[in-house]
């Protein structure tokens, strides 16, 4: 391992590389918290892509944001751009939480002499050849992976901290949007019913469903929060089933819907950014699951709730093609009980 209790071994500036997508983004936050504890002097930068990043701007333990266009790597003149200011920024560690061949060569692009990578098959495509310091990080969650990506650092069983930033205007949208439908903080449940995969989507009409269940037991009225057409035209259909105790949120900026989920007290969605950002923000969160294994990227820690009756398994590409129906076997019964059970415990939680 190159970095030691040797001063001249010890990392002064660090590149985290994860650059996309947005949930993916969240879950690499705990390892730049991480860092900054362990290194309070150190430089700190990360490369992200697109709108992913607007969730670091500002962040405390962050000294550099460097964005890059999507499709960065198929513009020769990105590419000389992109190692121009990463060579001016002199990077002397990166760290490639993503292990791909573009991550990878983000980083070799550094000039860093230690490229922290992932070995044997979570290193993927190039990133084995790119980097030179190559971990087995294991960990059940992604989150605890990443974590696990510090070994080399000396970083061990780190408290997992998100730090999300807080952005004035964001609030600001989001104050007036409460104002205008009378929500209180702590006093309304968020569902996002989208999803990057239609196996990974539940059906609309259960999160109405859902939606009533938590009006008559708890007088909770719900937000759902969308982003796309299709996505809009789920939460319309979640509404009209709900019978009026759900409403549509506007559209949102990921630092707007931050803002608002941090002010929800209780949020239900699928794998999706949306949910971990929940996670995130400290919204106690309920991930549904059936193409995507809910020990590895499901609601992070004790205080959330996975659902999961079935693992579809198979490759990616079979996962992301295949029906709803392990999705489906999720029954309503079942959210409405652990929103049931979570907004019990949280409640216990907070009193005592």
């Amino acid at each position: 391992m190159p970095l030691s209790s040797n001063n001249h071994n010890l990392p002064h500036r660090i590149l985290i590389v994860r650059l996309t997508a947005l949930g993916d983004v969240i879950h690499g936050l705990p390892v730049l918290c991480a860092l900054r504890e362990s290194y309070p002097r150190a430089f700190i930068g990360w490369a992200v892509e697109g709108s992913a990043g607007d969730l670091l701007e500002g962040h405390k333990a962050l000294d550099e944001l460097i964005r890059l266009p999507r499709h960065w790597l198929k513009s020769p003149r990105e590419v000389i751009r992109l190692r121009r200011r990463l060579r001016r920024l002199n990077f002397d560690t990166t760290l490639d939480l993503q292990c791909l061949t573009k991550s990878g060569l983000a980083a070799r692009l550094s000039g860093a002499r230690w490229r922290v990578g992932k070995a044997g098959c979570d290193g993927r495509e190039l990133s084995k050849w790119l980097n030179n310091v190559l971990v087995e990080p294991g960990g059940e969650h992604v989150i605890d992976h990443y974590l696990g990506m510090l070994q080399p650092f000396g970083i061990e069983s780190p408290k997992v901290k998100f730090d999300v930033p807080d952005q004035k205007q964001a609030i600001q949208s989001i104050t007036n949007f409460q104002r205008s439908k009378r929500l209180t903080n702590q006093q309304f449940a968020l569902i996002s019913p989208g999803a990057g995969w239609p196996s990974k989507l539940w059906p609309a009409r259960r999160y109405g469903q859902v939606a009533r269940h938590l009006i008559c037991k708890h007088q909770l009225p719900s937000v759902v929060v969308w982003a796309g057409d299709q996505e809009r035209e789920l939460a319309k259909t979640i509404a009209t089933e709900s019978a009026g105790s759900a409403i549509v949120a506007p559209a949102t900026s990921i630092t707007e819907l931050a803002a608002l989920t941090r002010n929800g007290r209780l949020f239900v969605g699928s794998d999706t950014g949306p949910m971990h950002l929940a996670v995130a923000v400290g919204t106690p969160a309920i991930s549904l699951h059936g193409p995507s294994r809910a020990e590895w990227c499901g609601a992070y820690g004790s205080h959330n709730t996975r659902l999961q009756v079935r693992l579809d398994e198979g490759r990616s590409r079979h996962r992301k093609n295949t029906d709803d129906s392990a999705m489906r076997e999720i029954s309503v019964e079942m959210v409405s009980e652990a929103c049931d059970q979570l907004l019990i415990a949280n409640t216990v939680r907070r009193c005592g």
